[in-house]
Order: C-alpha cells, then sequence, then structure tokens
C-alpha cells in the first residue's frame, strides 16, 4: 500500500521530504508526496532535496520516481538498508545537516557501517548550523544508543558553499526511549564564533558581543574563535551557543554588523535558558523520528509546538503506530510516548 503524504502540512517544507522518504526506508513502505513545497516561491524539489533522496537510494537500493529538480511530486520504492561509502557533493551551499536529517536515521538501520564526506553548506540560513548538530543533537542521540560521529573538516557559507563534512554511523537497529524533564540550571555556556575570508576581528566581536550580553544576565561563557583565510574558497561567518539541550545561533550578513551578529545569537539562547522546558525547540522536532522508532517511553519538555515539530508528528504517524501526548505544564508543554 502506497502511503500518500501531504507536502504542503504544517511547515510545507522540505522537512516533510526529508522525514518521510528516511521513514520510509526504514519501515520498508512505499510513500508518494505530493504538492511537494507548493506554496514556497520556488515550489518543488530543490537540489538539495535531490541529493538527500539520491543519498537514501543508495543506502536502501530504493527505487524513485519523480526525482526531478521542482518536481512537485515524487514516489519513493525503498529496497534493502546496506549502508553506504562514499562522497555527496551538494553543491553550492546546500545545507549539510539538513541531508544529515534525511540520512543518518537510514544509515542506523543499514546492515553495515556508512561513512560518507559531504560537502556543501555548514553554516547556512533555514538550517541547524553544524555546531548545533555536533554538540547539541549527536549528544541526544548518543544518549538513545547511537553511534554516530561527525567531524568537522571545513565550514562553507551562502553562497559559494565547499564545506567539508566527514561522518560515520554504526548500524544500531535498536534505540531506547529518551527521557529529559529537567532543565539544566547549572553549567557554562559554550559556543564557537567563525569567520572565513574576512578580518579577524569580526569573529572576535561577534563572540564579545554575546558574552557581554550573556555576563549581564548571569552566565558564564566559553566561547572559541575560528578564523580562516578562505583563500576566496567562501566567505561568511556566524556563531553557536549552547549548554546542555539548549542552543541560539546566528549568521552575519552583507551590512550587518558583527556585534548584531552576537547579540541575535545570545538572545536566542537566553529565551531557551529562561524557559524550564528540557530541549530547545529545534532539538525537540528533529528528535520526533528518533523518539518513534525507539523502544519505551520518551518525554520532553519545550517551551513551543511550532510547525516543524507539528510537521514531524504528522509524517511519523503515517509510517509508525504510534501516538504523541502532547501536556501543558506550566508555560511548557510536555510531549510523551510509550
Amino acid at each position: 500500500m502506497m502511503i500518500e503524504i501531504d507536502g504542503t502540512y504544517g511547515e510545507g517544507g522540505g522537512q516533510i521530504i526529508r522525514t518521510a522518504i528516511a521513514l520510509a526506508a526504514i519501515t520498508g513502505k512505499d510513500v508518494e508526496i505530493k504538492n511537494i513545497r507548493a506554496n514556497r516561491p520556488n515550489p518543488g524539489l530543490s537540489a538539495q532535496h535531490l541529493h538527500a533522496v539520491k543519498a537514501v537510494e543508495k543506502l536502501s537500493g530504493g527505487k524513485t520516481a519523480g526525482l526531478e529538480l521542482r518536481s512537485p511530486r515524487l514516489k519513493f520504492l525503498p529496497g534493502v538498508q546496506k549502508g553506504f561509502e562514499g562522497e555527496i557533493d551538494i553543491g553550492t551551499a546546500g545545507s549539510i545537516t539538513l541531508l544529515l536529517q534525511c540520512l543518518i536515521p537510514v544509515a542506523l538501520f543499514a546492515d553495515e557501517p556508512t561513512r560518507v564526506s559531504i560537502k556543501g553548506g555548514t553554516d547556512v540560513k533555514w538550517s541547524p548550523p553544524i555546531d548545533f548538530y555536533s554538540e547539541v543533537f549527536l549528544k541526544a542521540i548518543h544518549e538513545m544508543g547511537c553511534d554516530v560521529h561527525l567531524n568537522m573538516k571545513r565550514r562553507g557559507y551562502y553562497p559559494k558553499g565547499g564545506g567539508l563534512v566527514e561522518v560515520r554511523i554504526a548500524p544500531s537497529h535498536h534505540l531506547k526511549g529518551i527521557v529529559l524533564l529537567k532543565s539544566e540550571k547549572e553549567g557554562i555556556i559554550k559556543g564557537v564564533s567563525h569567520s572565513c575570508g574576512l578580518p579577524a576581528h569580526v569573529a572576535e566581536r561577534q563572540a564579545k558581543a554575546a558574552e557581554r550580553i550573556l555576563n549581564e544576565n548571569g552566565y558564564d561563557t566559553e566561547i572559541k574563535t575560528e578564523i580562516e583565510d578562505g583563500d576566496k574558497r567562501t566567505t561568511g561567518c556566524g556563531i553557536t551557543l549552547w549548554r546542555g539541550y539548549k542552543s541560539g545561533s546566528a549568521l552575519g550578513e552583507r551590512g550587518k554588523r558583527a556585534e548584531l551578529v552576537g547579540e541575535e545569537a545570545a538572545r536566542n539562547i537566553l529565551t531557551e535558558l529562561e524557559s524550564v522546558s528540557s530541549v530547545d525547540i529545534h532539538l525537540a522536532d528533529q528528535l520526533i523520528p528518533y523518539i518513534a522508532l525507539a523502544s519505551g517511553k520518551s518525554e520532553l519538555k519545550v517551551r513551543e509546538i511550532t510547525k516543524h515539530l507539528e510537521t514531524n508528528m504528522y509524517v511519523t504517524k503515517k509510517f509508525l503506530d504510534i501516538e504523541f501526548k502532547i501536556g501543558k505544564e506550566g508555560d511548557v508543554f510536555v510531549i510523551r510516548k510509550g
């Protein structure tokens, strides 16, 4: 039986494709996604989505129909997951972390380890920064029994990309639930302020601005600066901050002062830290497929039910016979499964 998914549901973006294709490969269920990104400025499949689906094709031996640029419809018939070793070049600044959203869960259920080098963007708009992935997301799925290691070799920014990330994923086949109900009240806020192809003072100013805001609010900080000459390979900057399962980040852009970038990242993480939630809103939605695949109960506290979170629940329930329960406790929402 073909599972049909409406590509305009919820946030109506590429997350529907990535979650649906990954769960189809894992469960062995055929899927058809219609009206892909129909309400977006450039509807249909983008180059980034093509690479994500092609990666899962290699991992699962699956077959697709409609896998073309700007296609509004995609069919995927999964095969047998067998692992993958090689390279993926997304081209320009397509997001590496968004591709990993699709690739990691499938590789966890493959027969053999997956080792892949991915070229593209590490820190680009509308996608998780690579430091969030390595310092927050991977920490959470390690708790669930996932053996995933990520090594960022170089950064890539919009529009040139050129970043390189090496990923190793060992098959797991058995994930355990995760219970995170307490908000971490202590600990240093860590971070990295980075730049490439820009004057060294850019990353330094970003870090100092973030430190000032956080120190004024009573938090200790440890923010490193990472400065690369770039040699015109790629140009950009940004900053990511984290503590426990919460994060905040911001990217630089032409005409935006470095101080504003640092302040934006600091205020983003402060919003999360000042809530009694246990995870930030970005981690919550990305954990949904893993929680659904895991045995045993899982519980999270999040300050907001986002469109991305609702979307991932919608897609996940299409493939797996599970229910998520959402309750309100004071100013936060508790998500339970199991």
